[in-house]
């Protein structure tokens, strides 16, 4: 009897990441003054945790609604979590909504109404109420918080700091981020099914023994540069020779949201590069004055337009694999949080079914990997560039001398070596560098963690960049 094939489905990936910004203690008047003179400033209010508390205000709680209607594969990283986590956080990021964003909108509304310019100013007074909505939401998740809201949806975890593993010097370096990584989703939410987010979509084949010891079952991979884009071969799962399975993710798919032209650039969408001097975003894409209505009326056009599309995509069937960075959805476009609950609206409308990627495999059977698959990653060029290119150059072989120097030990290292190794390890230094993105802040925060394992591993107890809760149970080392 011929086995029946599964109806195409679609399968929405979220990755959830922020880099290791967390500060500590409640912010002076004088700091947050500061702040609302100089918002561009990074790193200096304080730590660049404002990063982490806007993602936290346009996303992660907006977003919140959503998952609990749809199944959407979610994952969490755990350098995300540990800021999340960590003593006081919620209660700075509660004085960040409640007095620092009340007070740069009433500034900015002031400066639009003195000059006559009274649309921005009303503009700025709805977002300033978003600002205050999400503000009581969070106050009322207590006791759970937000780390445990998020946690009931998060099937998937990743590396310890999001380390782009093929760039990493050793096996050993390798099992520490994936095992830390997974050692801390099990702590903090149970039971896990196996699903693991290679950063960066970082891939190379030597990983898969790696993932096979840590229990890893599936993971997501990028395969354009060698199956070509728009292909069939990324509507299945691939079956690697150690285990693990593969998920390719689906580039032309992707490109709908997540490309220069996709829809977070049509006109009548709220501008993210353009603010006003207190770092508010008030014109569209076009330079009018921003406009809710038609912006979510051209929500409803581009979600029916991308369920209609990936239904095409998966008419002979299969699984369509879209995968997002999280922070695109709210934080980085204004309105992808709309859309995709118009997503989940429109595939229910239009018959598309969708999936979580643990669930799909229950249904489709993996098909062996093709050979001459090689290192890859969602990077420009599909390669590693970015986290090793000239420009970084200095950032990566700092990260690998710093393993190899660990490794030389002949021993487990102590607990701070460990953590400071993986801290240095981040790929987010270099990505920002590659981009020319937060100014030297990325190089200082790379330096000062460089620095700070050179005193660890010579005994010392460095006070002046301390990991209040950056992967504080690490496990996997074995070097």
């Amino acid at each position: 009897m011929t086995r029946r094939r599964p109806p195409g489905e679609l399968a929405i990936v979220l990755h959830t990441h922020m880099p290791y910004v967390e500060g500590g203690g409640e912010w002076p008047p004088e700091d947050r003054e500061s702040f609302l003179r100089h918002p561009e400033g990074f790193g200096t209010w304080p730590f660049g945790e404002e990063w982490l508390w806007e993602a936290v205000a346009t996303s992660y709680l907006p977003l919140l609604e959503v998952l609990g209607r749809a199944p959407i594969t979610l994952s969490l990283t755990p350098v995300l979590c540990d800021q999340l986590e960590a003593a006081g956080a919620i209660e700075r990021c509660l004085q960040f909504l409640n007095e620092v964003r009340p007070e740069s909108h009433r500034r900015d509304v002031e400066g639009f109404r003195n000059t006559g310019q009274e649309e921005l100013a009303r503009e700025l007074e709805r977002s300033a109420a978003d600002y205050a909505a999400v503000a009581a939401r969070l106050e009322a998740l207590a006791p759970d918080g937000l780390l445990s809201a998020l946690g009931r949806h998060a099937g998937w975890t990743s590396a310890a700091t999001h380390a782009v593993l093929p760039m990493l010097a050793s096996d050993t370096g390798i099992a520490l981020q994936v095992q830390t990584g997974i050692a801390s989703h099990r702590r903090r939410f149970g039971d896990w099914a196996g699903g693991f987010w290679l950063p960066e979509c970082a891939y190379a084949p030597w990983l898969d023994e790696i993932l096979e010891e840590a229990s890893v079952r599936c993971t997501c991979v990028e395969l354009t540069s060698l199956l070509g884009e728009g292909a069939d071969g990324h509507l299945a799962p691939l079956l690697t020779e150690a285990g693990p399975v593969m998920w390719p993710i689906d580039r032309r798919t992707i490109s709908l949201v997540w490309s220069e032209h996709g829809y977070p650039s049509s006109p009548a969408y709220r501008d993210y590069h353009r603010l006003t001097a207190h770092h508010h975003r008030v014109w569209r894409n076009d330079g009018l004055p921003y406009d809710s209505a038609a912006a979510q009326a051209l929500v409803r056009e581009h979600a029916a337009d991308f369920v209609g599309r990936v239904r095409e995509r998966v008419r002979g069937g299969g699984v369509c694999v879209c995968a997002l960075d999280t922070e695109l959805l709210g934080h980085w476009w204004y309105e992808g949080v709309w859309w995709l609950a118009a997503v989940v609206d429109e595939a229910a409308r239009q018959r598309l079914p969708m999936t979580t990627l643990d669930d799909s495999l229950e249904r489709h059977e993996p098909s062996p990997a093709p050979a001459g698959i090689g290192v890859s990653s969602w990077g420009e060029g599909g390669d590693l560039r970015t986290w090793s290119g000239p420009r970084v150059a200095d950032l990566a072989w700092q990260a690998r001398s710093a393993e190899l120097r660990v490794l030389a030990m002949g021993r487990r290292p102590g607990e701070r070596v460990l953590r400071e190794l993986l801290a240095t390890q981040a790929s987010d230094w270099a990505f920002l560098v590659s981009r020319g993105l937060a100014g030297e802040y990325p190089r200082a925060r790379a330096r000062a963690h460089a620095d700070a394992l050179e005193r660890a591993l010579e005994g010392g107890s460095p006070a002046d960049l301390a990991l209040r809760n950056l992967a504080p149970e690490v496990v996997g080392w074995s070097g």
